[in-house]
């Protein structure tokens, strides 16, 4: 009996994950078509800050109360700050694609974030990567080429302001699965906000706009929206593996062509949804392939010691 309920319980954990990061890429996708309208209006920089403002100032509404100031305390408050600034230099290269390209075509590019994680992981992080995953890879940029095509309208400079987001979201990537383990989810994501608040307030006062009623509903919600995609993206990755839940984080691709068709009347054509799909196939693939080699590598049985040809073969392998 204890073993059905330990199924049905990991059955309904896999399920509340899959519906919060279901959650979690809607709100990103909302996030994106509001900047994207927004940037038509505003100065980037003025966007970028009260989208930190407002979710720093919701989290110390939330947190500060029942944490006081240990929501500041981290092991690592360097890595913590390089981290922050990482993002928040995504964050106004992922606006400036938005406002400059095709909201599902800059979407698709900045997904590359996976793949790049795997090429860069291999020099800072000194992992190993198969040839598998290098194949991954030159699928994904495959499927980068099929959505810019050479002789395309998207082969411009703009083109660079997704790529170079997918690039720094990739190094922030990495640094947070290098640190994770040594901070607390929510002072990660304080201080992420508390660093970009501060970073652009240095720009604000070159590019304080006055904001309409309406707008500032819409600057205030961009900020929620962010805020909450963040917290359902963590819960939904405590709730169930990345296996189970990485899937679901393609669907902002569906949202993105969505949005992007019923707010600014643009549809990708055939071409671009097929790099699309190339891009979150090879993702996938990237993904379980690492998912499934850690898995082999977990169960695998350890050498016997008195076996001679174990014992033969243990100085020849590798450290991690």
């Amino acid at each position: 009996m204890t073993g059905i309920d330990a199924e049905g319980r990991s059955k309904r954990h896999n399920l509340r994950g899959m519906a919060l990061m279901s959650g979690a890429v809607l709100c990103f996708a909302v996030l994106d078509s509001l900047s994207k309208y927004l940037s038509r209006y505003y100065p980037v920089p003025f966007l970028i800050w009260a989208r930190y403002a407002v979710h720093l100032v919701l989290m110390a509404l939330m947190f500060i109360p029942q944490r006081g100031a240990a929501l500041l305390r981290s092991s690592r408050p360097g890595a913590q700050i390089l981290r922050s600034v990482l993002l928040v230099v995504t964050s106004p290269l992922v606006v400036c694609g938005l406002r400059y390209l095709p909201i599902a075509e800059a979407t698709s590019i900045i997904f590359l974030t996976p793949l790049l994680m795997t090429a860069l992981s291999v020099p800072l992080l000194h992992e190993k990567v198969d040839r598998l995953d290098w194949i991954g890879v030159a699928i994904g940029l495959v499927g980068v080429l099929i959505i810019v095509r050479p002789t395309g309208a998207l082969l411009s400079a703009a083109i660079l302001f997704p790529l170079s987001a997918a690039i720094c979201n990739s190094l922030y990537q990495l640094m947070t699965r290098k640190f994770s383990a040594s901070d607390s989810s929510t002072t990660t994501n304080f201080i992420t906000g508390l660093v970009g608040t501060v970073m652009m307030s240095f720009a604000l006062p070159f590019f304080w706009p006055a904001p309409s009623l309406g707008h500032g509903l819409l600057i205030v919600s961009m900020g929620a929206v962010a805020a909450t995609g963040h917290a359902l993206l963590i819960r939904a990755y405590r709730y169930a593996s990345p296996a189970v839940v990485s899937p679901f984080s393609y669907g902002q691709l569906l949202w993105a062509a969505l949005l992007g068709y019923l707010v600014f009347r643009e549809f990708p054509d055939p071409l671009t949804m097929l790099g699309m799909a190339v891009i979150a196939a090879s993702g996938l693939f990237v993904t379980y392939h690492n998912v499934l080699g850690r898995r082999r590598q977990a169960s695998a049985p350890a050498p016997d010691k008195t076996d001679p040809q174990a014992l033969f073969e243990a100085p020849r392998r590798k450290p991690p």
